[in-house]
Formats: C-alpha cells, structure tokens, sequence
C-alpha cells in the first residue's frame, strides 16, 4: 500500500494536505491554501516532483 494524501479544512476558507504512510505516520503536512482547488493542485505539484527531486545532506554527519 502506498501513502495517502488528505485534504483538510483549517479554519472557514484554508485548506491544507497531508500524506501519510501506510502505517499512519504524517510524513508531511503543506502550508495553507485559499481554495480545495488549490490543495489539489499542491498535491499534484508533489507527485510530479518527488521522485525526480535531489536528496540534499544538510547534516553535519561525522
């Protein structure tokens, strides 16, 4: 089974996803938007992206 993006409600008119693991775990919440609309499309914007996108090490790993 794969994760699982979620559309919510944040207050009367914001909107905001999150995905979640299979096991449940939120793995990442985005930032607000004006419209469902525009959730959607920040969803979509993920999926293009995330398997293309470089892993940068920002660690200070010894």
């Amino acid at each position: 089974m794969s994760g699982t993006f979620e559309i919510a409600q944040a207050g009367d008119k914001a909107y905001f996803f999150r995905l979640t693991a299979p096991d449940g775990t939120v793995v990442a919440v985005s930032p607000l938007f004006s419209t469902i609309k525009g959730a959607a499309a920040g969803i979509t914007a993920v999926r293009e992206n995330a398997a293309t996108g470089l892993v940068v090490d920002s660690s200070a790993a010894y």
